[in-house]
């Protein structure tokens, strides 16, 4: 099941996406909360605008080098456990929604990531209870203000600026997610090719570290870690992930000096 959330020039709704990714069937409340139900009211995807499709209440956790060659390619071996860093939910942000380059960084990167959706408060579970806490799956792109990670020592600010967590188009609810292909595209142009088979620590491991940590509440998303391939991003162009078995979600990135 893919669930959006859209906007129609009103308030933002929900609705379910057909297998074509073309036609939106609308549905009452936020699934996340409330049983589905549908209102009989259908569009298209073409007619509306697709929003992020979660605002987390709470969080976004990010999980830095969890691929070994991305590791390599920032300079260093993968950490033995995850390593969680924490994303405002102000940073979020929707498909087309442009991401906006700050004066203080010369420097953006992207960074094509799968995300997790939380469907259920959990705090202290194990990796084999980690299935009965996942609501779904969406696109992200971890954009990180390169140079600022490396001159602050942490990486709050260089991830956390407002626009900097683009989600979407969708959550896709019934989906295996440990082996997918993640395509970044930068202008059209391939730049990561990856699968989700090559994480260093797995899904369930991610949300079992994680909640025991901090308790993880509905709709809170986990970014699982990106492939090799990152890169910078100049003013004007766009980025697209790919995800098998979910979609795309693409971005322009823009500069307001």
């Amino acid at each position: 099941m893919r669930i959006a959330r859209y906007t129609d020039g009103g308030d933002p709704t929900y609705g379910l996406i057909d297998g074509a990714g073309e036609k939106i069937a609308q549905i009452s409340g936020d699934p996340l909360y409330t049983k589905i139900e549908l209102t009989g009211v259908t569009t298209t995807v073409d007619e509306v605008r697709l929003l992020a499709p979660v605002i987390p209440r709470s969080k976004v956790i990010g999980i830095g080098k969890n691929y070994v060659e991305h590791a390599r390619e920032m300079g260093g071996e993968a950490p033995a456990q995850p390593l969680m860093f924490l994303i405002p939910n102000t940073a979020v942000i929707g498909p087309d929604d442009p991401v906006v380059m700050p004066p203080a960084s010369e420097r953006v990167d992207y960074e094509g990531e799968l995300a997790v959706v939380i469907g259920r408060l959990c705090k202290d579970i194990e990796p084999e209870e980690a299935a009965q806490v996942i609501y779904g799956y969406t696109c992200s792109n971890d954009v990180t203000a390169r140079d600022l990670q490396k001159s602050d020592g942490q990486w709050s600010r260089a991830k956390g600026f407002d626009t900097f967590c683009p989600l979407g188009p969708w959550i896709e609810t019934d989906l295996d997610a440990s082996d997918l292909r993640v395509v970044t595209r930068l202008d059209g142009e391939t730049v990561q090719d990856g699968t989700t088979a090559d994480m260093i620590h797995d899904i369930p491991t991610l949300i079992s570290y994680a909640s025991k940590a901090f308790t993880l509440l509905p709709g809170d998303v986990i970014l699982t870690g990106t492939p090799e391939g990152i890169g910078p991003v100049q003013p004007g162009q766009r980025v697209e992930v790919e995800i098998e078995g979910i979609g795309v979600l693409g971005n322009p990135f823009v500069r307001h000096d």
